[in-house]
């Protein structure tokens, strides 16, 4: 029997903090005019004190698993990529799995930068076309306005918080994620990174002095490196699955920059209104860019059963990476997800004690 991997469920989650582009002009030294020229982005926005990754990533499963009509007891396993984890370890998977209650999920974390969300969408699909599994909880969420340095104008005005998710089960029924391609070059590895934090450069009085522990950019060179990439990812992923441009309808980018956008558009002979954005809103919410994207062009109408659509991404690593799919949207109507057994025994428990007041009742008599 051949399994497929179905994108059933959707979810998103932003945090209500709004921070526009006229507001970061009061901080730092730029102009709504000038980051819109140079990026698209308009406004984008932040966690709030208490809100975290694993929060708007814990938001936005449980929204997806409401739409596929999936019991958190019958997750396989959650993968939540991200770069801005609560904490190193723990997983911020685990604190997901327990926060929705899914007992029987394994949980991990998976960091691939900005492309993460490809990446852990990939291996959650091949497990569950493998028979490893057969539903899986994939989620991208961030809480990038933790590590940006708000006195760096090239890069504070770019980022933004969010968390998507997608619910995969398996069938038998064709479509779902088709194929990916996921690729990398560590050469690349000093034009975008995060220097401290890890093991190499420990947080200490002189890294904090350094202000290590922000986000640092190349940003030119991030640029030529994605206008490539975003080229040759869709047309190899494409290509793989056996399929031809032509027959795509719709490109999920991943939200970092409009003119990056555009060059791709540009480079793969695509009119713009083919690419799914968002980025206006949001900024960049790294791996949670593609998902959201998707959430909102799928309650919108945008994306339709059968079409072929690919998501493509590329980020810190340097990592890049494309998926093609076939979307088909949430399965037909099913039966309520199962009661867990305790629930039954005390709804048993309960029919008894009542059966049992009314016999006696009626001995009273």
């Amino acid at each position: 029997m051949t399994r497929y991997a179905h994108i059933t469920g959707w979810g998103h989650a932003v945090p209500d903090q709004v921070l526009t582009n006229d507001d970061l002009a009061r901080r730092v030294d730029t102009s709504d005019e000038w980051i819109r020229s140079r990026t698209g982005i308009r406004e984008r926005r932040i966690a709030a004190p208490g809100e975290y990754t694993s929060t708007l990533a814990t938001r936005a499963a449980a929204e997806a698993l409401r739409m596929a009509g999936v019991h958190p007891r019958d997750v396989d396993l959650i993968i939540v990529a991200t770069n801005t984890p609560d904490y190193i370890f723990p997983a911020t998977a685990a604190l997901v799995q327990d926060a929705l209650g899914a007992s029987k999920a394994g949980a991990f974390d998976l960091q691939a930068a900005c492309t993460g969300f490809v990446y852990a969408l990939t291996i959650a699909a091949d497990m569950i076309k493998a028979g490893g599994i057969h539903t899986a909880l994939v989620i991208g969420a961030e809480t990038l306005s933790r590590i940006v340095d708000w006195e760096d104008r090239n890069t504070c005005v770019l980022f933004g918080d969010g968390a998507g998710a997608f619910v995969l089960e398996a069938a038998e029924e064709p479509g779902g994620v088709i194929t990916s391609v996921l690729r990398a070059d560590g050469s690349g590895a000093e034009l975008l990174m995060l220097p401290t934090c890890g093991t190499r450069h420990p947080v200490s009085p002189k890294a904090l002095e350094e202000r290590l522990q922000y986000l640092r950019m190349n940003g030119r060179e991030v640029f030529r490196f994605a206008t490539r990439v975003m080229n040759s990812a869709t047309r190899e992923v494409v290509a793989k699955a056996g399929l031809s441009l032509e027959d795509i309808h719709w490109i999920a980018p991943h939200q970092a920059n409009r003119r990056i956008i555009e060059a791709a558009a540009k480079a793969l002979k695509r009119p713009l209104d083919d690419f799914l954005l968002n980025l206006d809103r949001y900024g960049n919410t790294s791996t949670a860019s593609i998902p959201l994207v998707i959430y909102e062009a799928a309650q919108e109408g945008r994306i339709q059963p059968g079409q072929y659509g690919v998501l493509v991404a590329f980020g810190a690593g340097l990592i890049w990476g494309a998926t093609l799919v076939q979307w088909t949207g949430p399965r037909p109507a099913r039966k309520p997800p199962r009661m867990a057994w305790h629930r039954r025994v005390a709804q048993v428990g309960s029919w008894m004690r009542r059966v049992r007041r009314q016999v006696e009742g009626l001995l009273a008599r």
